[in-house]
């Protein structure tokens, strides 16, 4: 921020901006994993693991806000181009860039994390890249003398932030309306239920996540007549857990009397 101020530079307060706001969605998510390692309580039997998801979405809001200042102010700029000091311009961007890519380093063991974790990888990343592009801008304005370049590197660290700030808010939206978890295929969920002993069919299916890493399964599943129903319960847990990594499963296990008066019920 002191580097843009002193050499006039709207791509150093882009990327100043830019990774403000990565801190301060980096500083919400730390709270919301603390928050979430809490115990479950009899008011929220899951705990707080949600506020994680609550979280990557107030950033990726946050983003999208600074992404339009950001265009908004570059379009004024690149109609009246304003004095721009590119040696402050290129030597704090370059201070910029080697802090970036320390961080890159440091994130690289657990980029594959968490959502919250993942989006501090892809922060990261963003972030090295629009240090490079002002890097480029301030060579250009000091070889050229062409102060739009400025702008049109503000412009870029704006493109940046979006793609992966969109990426981010619909993976947590379809947490929140428990959409099926990404890389699930339900029907060969379907299918491991109804080859497993004793199933004679299933309904009521329905896969959903709490939070990042922890996908959950539901479902109503028909007995065949005289099955052990232990065995089964035992051995469906085993084939989701193994096959789908799905720690956390519920079966509520029927006869074909009971799946007749389902269908009662619901008609």
């Amino acid at each position: 921020m002191i580097g843009g101020a002193l050499s006039g530079s709207l791509a150093l307060f882009a990327d100043a901006g830019h990774t403000l706001t990565d801190a301060a969605g980096m500083a919400l998510s730390l709270f919301a994993i603390w928050l979430g390692a809490r115990p479950p309580t009899e008011r929220r039997t899951f705990g707080h693991q949600r506020v994680e998801i609550l979280a990557a979405i107030v950033n990726g809001l946050l983003l999208f806000v600074l992404a339009g200042v950001l265009g908004f102010e570059a379009f004024r700029r690149l109609l009246h181009p304003a004095e721009v000091a590119a040696g402050t311009m290129l030597v704090t961007a370059a201070g910029a860039f080697i802090g970036n890519g320390l961080s890159a380093l440091l994130l690289r063991p657990v980029r594959g994390s968490g959502l919250n974790i993942r989006t501090f990888c892809l922060e990261v990343l963003s972030d090295l890249l629009g240090s490079g592009s002002v890097i480029l801008a301030a060579a250009i304005i000091a070889a050229t003398g062409a102060r739009r370049v400025d702008a049109v590197a503000s412009i870029v660290i704006a493109a940046l932030i979006l793609p992966r700030t969109w990426r981010l808010l619909t993976e947590a939206v379809d947490v929140l309306l428990e959409a099926t978890p990404r890389g699930m295929d339900m029907d060969a969920v379907r299918r491991h239920i109804l080859q497993a002993p004793g199933v004679a069919e299933v309904h009521d299916l329905h896969a959903w996540t709490i939070t990042s890493g922890m996908n959950v399964v539901s479902a109503h599943v028909v007995l065949v007549e005289e099955t052990d129903a232990p065995a089964v319960l035992e051995h469906l847990c085993a084939c989701l857990a193994d096959d789908f990594d799905i720690e956390h499963s519920t079966f509520q296990l029927e006869t074909k009397d009971r799946r007749r008066l389902e269908d009662a019920a619901h008609a």
